[in-house]
This record gives structure tokens, sequence and C-alpha cells, in this order.
């Protein structure tokens, strides 16, 4: 028996914007090991540039998923209770903050744009665990995007720090409460890629630079060695993981 083959196991991937997105480079990875996939979209604005993916990829079930609306939510989990019957996997890679307050000093941030990006980066990620956990009945594995920002400071993250500082602990307590039902979570921390999210933070070229020339790995990150890790932790060679938060950044977290 093959632990890393992942045929049968079916999963969803919410967060693919187009062909940079790192859910996207997760979505080929795991369909190459055999995974059947159900993906979503962000709105009828989103779709165009998500929809040609979702045929590549031979996606099974694709809908809209707005996680702010909690219909489009309940409606995404009712289909794939009807054409599956279960779920194996689920990857949230979601993330928002107004512009004016990722931009400014997390001191300055406004009241309503920092509950807005904590309700979108790290609570939707329960909404999305708790409609999952009744259909993952032989267990199954989460994760949810975070960043080295969550741990230290890194000039110009601001908001976004404190926010996935949140969503990593709730990956921790959420492997605590799942963990009996077989089911585990993780938080993954790749390294800066050039996505349309990153792209909204500041001087963002000159963080990429910083990490590629510091980082021990003398290796530029992309989303298919993102895509290769949650491969492997979704498979059953991973089966005894779980609650952890994973950098893939060539190393550069370990740097001083």
């Amino acid at each position: 028996m093959n632990r890393f083959d992942l045929t049968g196991k079916k999963g969803l991937i919410v967060g693919i914007a187009n062909q940079q997105s790192i859910a996207y480079g997760c979505a080929k990875a795991l369909k190459e090991q055999g995974a059947s996939l159900a993906l979503s979209y962000l709105n009828e604005k989103a779709k165009p540039h998500v929809e040609p993916l979702a045929k590549e990829l031979n996606a099974e079930l694709f809908l809209p998923c707005d996680v702010s609306k909690q219909v489009q939510v309940d409606a995404l989990f009712d289909e794939i209770e009807r054409h599956w019957g279960k779920l194996d996997f689920l990857i949230h890679s979601i993330a928002f903050a107004p512009l004016d307050d990722l931009h400014g000093r997390l001191v300055d941030s406004s009241r309503e744009g920092f509950l807005l990006a904590m309700d979108l980066s790290c609570h939707s990620l329960m909404r999305l665990v708790k409609k999952s956990e009744d259909l993952m009945k032989n267990g199954g594995s989460i994760f949810a995007m975070t960043y080295l920002g969550s741990e230290k400071v890194i000039k110009n993250y601001n908001l976004m720090g404190p926010v996935k500082a949140a969503l990593e602990s709730s990956v921790r307590y959420l492997a605590y409460e799942l963990g009996a039902k077989n089911i585990r979570v993780h938080a993954i921390s790749p390294g800066p890629i050039a996505t349309r999210a990153a792209s909204g933070l500041a001087e963002f070229d000159e963080l990429l630079e910083k990490a590629n020339q510091r980082s021990p790995l003398d290796k530029n990150l992309n989303i298919d060695d993102v895509g290769s890790l949650v491969s492997f932790l979704v498979s059953d060679a991973a089966s005894s993981m779980t609650g952890d938060v994973i950098h893939i950044d060539s190393g550069y977290h370990i740097m001083g």
C-alpha cells in the first residue's frame, strides 16, 4: 500500500484567485496524487479567473463561496454532502484587510478594519471547519495559510501580524478539539511568494528580495513547493502529525 497515494480522497479548496495563488499550487499537487477536488470562487467578478483552472483540474464541484455569507457556505457544504457524502481535507487560503488599515500602523488601525480582517482571515476558518467536521467521518486534514509575520515583526505586515497569530493559535485549539475524531489541523507558513494577496503589502518586492538573500537554501520558493508539502500532509504518511505551524521558506525563519 502506497501511503502517499491520495486516490479516493476528496477535498475542498477555498481561496484560489488565479494561477499565482498558493491554493492553486496545492490543488495541482493534490490532483496529481489522485485526489478529487471541490473548488470555490469568491464572486462573479472572480469566477472568470478561477473557472478555467477548475476545468483544467477536472474539479468535480465548482461553487461560489463568500465566507462572509453563511448561506453560500451552507450551500457549498450541502452540495459536497450530496455529491460525495464525505470530506477528507479542507484548505483555507483566505486573508483580507482593508488597505487603509493594512498600510498604516497597527496602533492606528480602525476597529472596523481590525474586526473585518479577523473575521475573514481567522474566524472564517472556524466556520468552514464547523461545516467540515461531520463530513470527515473517517478523519481528515485541515490547513490554513499563515506567514512569519505572526511570530516576528515584519516591516509593512502591520495589522495582519496579530490576525495571523490568532489564526495559528486557533489551529492549535482546533487540533486539540478535533483530534479524537482523527481530524488533523495545521498552519502552513510559506515564505514570500508573488501572489495577488502579497501584492497588497507595501514594498513587497523588497521583502521578497531580502528573504531570498538571507535564506539558507539558495532557491526561490514557489506555489508548487507549498503544494508538495500539503500533499504529503494530506496523505496517510503524515497521520501522526497535527497542530503544527509548518514553515516552508527555504529556512528563512531560522535566521536572526
